[in-house]
């Protein structure tokens, strides 16, 4: 700190993280720096995120993609292509959502597999997305629509390895959980967008005509989204809005009702 100080350079300290996800060594390094980053990846793809939980100068919120290539690392100018197949074919099981990194809309499949459980308890394994929500989601959807999937294994992943932490991907989760157990697809080209409540309504998500804008622009032409959500919302021409105000509705737009 003392030489970056005279000198006037900047100084990169590089270190390893343990198994607890904490970086390894005295934590007051954390207190002297400016800014703390994290480069995380699955050592099987070529994916690479920039992360930053500390920042005098900045915001934490954003994060830098790169690809790793022969030559290093490359930035990603447009992620979409990372965490997404072909969006006009539709298969059971598979959802699109649009998570906020910061103020940038990533658009990411979301897969579930639901099958009839071999054991005495059923399984979740969730990889990208947090075990315990997808208990909740998975309660919600049994109770209030009707989607039984207590009684079946179920394995839930995001594309490219993508930690999903934004509320708003809540509802593309559970129409993702729903459209494998009644091996059904979602219509193709659809962003799903919502917040889940314990009541089965759907509730507002954080700047939701952002998220539609980067969905327009890659060629998606229907969105639903909660009916909160629609009242002030610019919709980029040709895309579509589906709005529901509960789950039960918005698996009547995905095809996915009981009556379908």
């Amino acid at each position: 700190m003392r030489r970056a100080k005279d000198s006037g350079c900047a100084i990169f300290l590089i270190g390893h993280v343990t198994k607890e996800g904490e970086v390894a060594g005295p934590r007051v390094l954390e207190h002297l720096v400016d800014a703390v980053l994290y480069l995380e990846g699955e050592r099987s793809q070529a994916l690479r995120i920039l992360r930053g939980v500390k920042n005098r100068f900045g915001s934490t919120q954003e994060i830098g993609l790169f690809e790793m290539r022969a030559r290093g690392l490359r930035e990603l100018s447009d992620p979409a292509h990372a965490f997404l197949l072909d969006p006009s074919v539709a298969h059971p099981g598979s959802a699109v959502v649009a998570p906020l990194q910061g103020t940038r809309p990533v658009l990411v499949e979301v897969q579930a597999l639901a099958a009839r459980s071999a054991y005495g308890i059923p399984q979740r394994v969730a990889t990208g997305f947090d075990q315990k929500r997808l208990a909740v989601l998975l309660a919600v959807l049994e109770k209030r629509a009707g989607i039984a999937v207590s009684a079946s294994d179920l394995f839930l992943s995001t594309a490219g390895g993508f930690a999903l932490d934004d509320p708003g991907a809540d509802l593309g989760v559970a129409l993702a959980v729903a459209s494998s157990a009644r091996d059904r697809a979602l219509p193709a080209r659809t962003l799903v967008l919502g917040e889940i409540g314990l009541s089965g309504e759907l509730r507002r998500c954080l700047d939701p005509e952002r998220r539609i804008r980067e969905a327009a622009r890659l060629g998606f032409e229907t969105a639903i989204v909660p009916a909160a959500c629609v009242g002030d919302l610019a919709v980029p021409a040709p895309l579509k809005i589906a709005a529901a105000r509960t789950l039960s509705e918005a698996l009547d737009h995905a095809g996915l009702g009981a009556g379908r």
